[in-house]
């Protein structure tokens, strides 16, 4: 029982209490007043009575009855008894009949019992006689029946008003003690927030307490994000001009050529400083390790610009940039040319010859090594080309030979005629069991064309603003495969969709209709979309969380630095990119991080799952790594078997 419900029955328990005391008092103080009056009644009309039968002259007993009776008949009375001398009864007059006035049960529990009046009756200097008189006690019960009643209805009333007062206290009261109570869920919910101080005393020593509480926690999550985060970059990236390695590089080259969610071609290109040796030996070491600090920061610079790129250092002499969903090589090629001619050769003049340009398209479903040999090709062209030259391998086909106007009538066409659907793939937990199913969605653009996959059309589709309808879709979708028996199933959501206000505001009033389907649906978003777009982000998280799905973060891994933010969001998931899973049972340092990535999301009660385990080993070492679940092709292999 809630202590503001503890607090309201004790109010209840003692103006109940009160008003049983008040009004035992009063009645019991009213019926002594009453009783006390009809005794002082008796005695007085004793007294006249006897008096006027004293004054007869005879003393005639027709006279004395008549005289009697006519005194009773008024019904004020409940007995009058005249007796002589030897207390022989002369004349008796009584009341048979029950009181009446007020409801027998009154009667019984509060009996008025006033004491009769006597006096006596005198012939001449002699004693005729006494007589006995009691009052009728109807009216007094009607009294004080009628007394009762007002007193409860009074009582009734100020409760009523008592209520309504003592309830709006209660709520001023408790406000405070209502924000403290919401920091208390959040924190259970692994959101970390502080609320202001209240003016009451006692509970702002609680909220400070709580705000203290929830402060460390929150320092906790940041030193030990960060510390992680420098291990990260330590195994990663390279350590003077802090590009992602080879090893990395290698990684996220074959998660864009083999991932459903990839886009559907793209180009790479190799830059490489030409004789390198040659250039240290006449700069020196320290000037040369600059040159390669702006390379660097210029390839940084230039793909920020381009968007959906990824730049590294793969070893002394060799950098590379790989740019998807854009196969135009010669673009690539020209612009990396100007952009480190203008930012590079003319802060180093001195070297003549500074970098050559390699540069191959590549399409979805080739092999790494094919690509590396063509953009290999490509830069031994450009190398004998003459100083500071680029080459570009246009072999694949290209992509996006449909105008964009194209694209819209075929994606509008192929979503009114519900040609989208969703591959499933398993999620296994560390137990062996079933986790949920993860969902990649298919469109078949022409009526009996090829199903595409997310990476062949989406990029199109939020271009075109159509990422909402779509995701809408696979949404719908997923309910209805929950509807067929599907025990749990992961949708992911653009980075394009959750900052669509009317999306969210839509998606809950679907989730809501069912709330016992909801809570089986996993709903998880990019990383880059989550960051990029974190207000948008939060604000989506805070409306779905009552619903009870579970919310996560997808490719999750490049922002870990940041984790701390991700305190305030109550997650419930992250799934591990998989270019930091590759090859895990022999990165001892992916391993070590990914150990501290596991103990750091646990501590906020998140679940840590792997993207695209692709052997047994990296399963195995994934789970002694304290990793919740998995999915790729080894978990596919193993629940076939």
């Amino acid at each position: 029982m809630s202590i503001y419900r503890q607090f309201w029955l004790a109010s209840i328990g003692l103006t109940v209490l009160a008003f049983l005391g008040s009004f035992v008092v009063s009645l019991y103080t009213a019926r002594a007043y009453i009783e006390q009056q009809l005794y002082m009644k008796n005695v007085d009309n004793a007294a006249s009575l006897a008096l006027v039968l004293s004054q007869l002259p005879d003393k005639d007993p027709v006279m004395v009855e008549l005289m009697i009776s006519s005194q009773f008949d008024t019904g004020h009375y409940q007995e009058i008894t005249l007796t002589d001398p030897k207390h022989q009864v002369l004349i008796e007059r009584h009341y048979a009949g029950e009181a009446t006035g007020a409801p027998a049960w009154f009667v019984r529990l509060f009996p008025i019992q006033a004491a009769a009046g006597t006096a006596l009756v005198q012939d001449g200097w002699k004693q005729y006689g006494s007589i006995r008189l009691v009052s009728h006690n109807r009216f007094a019960y009607t009294e004080l029946w009628a007394g009762v009643q007002r007193l409860a209805a009074w009582f009734m009333l100020a409760g009523l008003v008592v209520g309504v007062l003592g309830t709006a206290g209660l709520r001023l009261i408790f406000k405070p003690l209502k924000r403290v109570v919401e920091q208390a869920e959040a924190i259970q919910e692994r959101r970390f927030i502080t609320v202001g101080e209240p003016r009451t005393p006692e509970l702002r020593s609680v909220v400070v307490a709580m705000n203290a509480m929830v402060s460390r926690l929150k320092g906790i999550f940041s030193e030990e994000a960060a510390r992680l985060d420098v291990l990260r970059r330590q195994v990663n990236h390279d350590a003077l001009t802090d590009l992602p390695n080879r090893d990395f590089f290698l990684a996220q080259l074959h998660e864009h050529l083999s991932s459903d969610k990839a886009a559907a071609a793209g180009s790479l290109a190799l830059i490489r400083i030409a004789r390198l040796d040659e250039i240290n030996a006449a700069l020196g070491h320290q000037q040369t390790d600059r040159l390669i600090q702006d390379i660097g920061a210029v390839l940084r610079a230039y793909t920020a610009e381009l968007g959906q790129s990824f730049p590294a250092r793969l070893n002394g002499s060799d950098f590379t940039l790989l740019l998807a969903g854009d196969s135009n090589a010669e673009a690539l090629s020209d612009g990396l040319r100007q952009r480190l001619e203008r930012d590079l050769c003319v802060k180093w003049p001195q070297t003549r010859e500074l970098f050559h340009i390699g540069v191959a398209a590549y399409r979805h479903g080739t092999e790494a090594h094919d690509v590396l040999s063509a953009v290999d090709k490509a830069l031994a062209i450009a190398e004998a080309s003459g100083p500071n030259a680029c080459h570009a391998l246009t072999g694949g086909a290209q992509v996006g030979s449909r105008s964009a106007e194209s694209w819209r009538l075929a994606l509008s066409e192929a979503i009114d005629d519900g040609r989208i659907r969703l591959e499933r793939y398993p999620v296994l937990a560390a137990s062996n069991q079933p986790l949920h199913q993860e969902s990649s969605a298919r469109m078949q653009i022409e009526p009996e064309g090829p199903w595409l996959t997310a990476g062949d059309f989406m990029p199109m589709a939020l271009r075109l603003k159509l990422s909402s309808t779509v995701d809408k879709d696979v949404v719908q979708i997923a309910l209805e495969l929950l509807d067929q028996g599907v025990p749990e199933i992961a949708v992911n959501l653009s980075a394009e969709t959750i900052t669509d206000w009317n999306f969210t505001e839509e998606l809950v009033a679907l989730l809501g209709r069912d709330p016992a389907k909801t809570r089986r649906l996993w709903v998880e978003v990019p990383e880059y979309g989550a960051f990029r777009n974190f207000d948008a982000f939060r604000s989506f998280c805070h409306r779905l969380d009552p619903l009870g799905c579970k919310l996560g973060i997808e490719h999750f891994g490049q922002h870990f630095g940041e984790i701390a933010k991700l305190a305030e969001l109550g997650l419930d998931y992250l799934k591990i990119d998989s270019n930091y899973v590759r090859d895990i049972d022999s990165k001892t340092g992916n391993q070590e991080f990914l150990r501290g990535l596991c103990r750091v999301a646990h501590n906020a009660g998140v679940l840590v799952i792997a993207e695209g385990v692709q052997t047994e080993a990296e399963y195995t070492a994934l789970m002694g790594l304290g990793f919740d679940g998995a999915t790729g092709k080894e978990i596919t292999r193993r629940l076939q078997a």
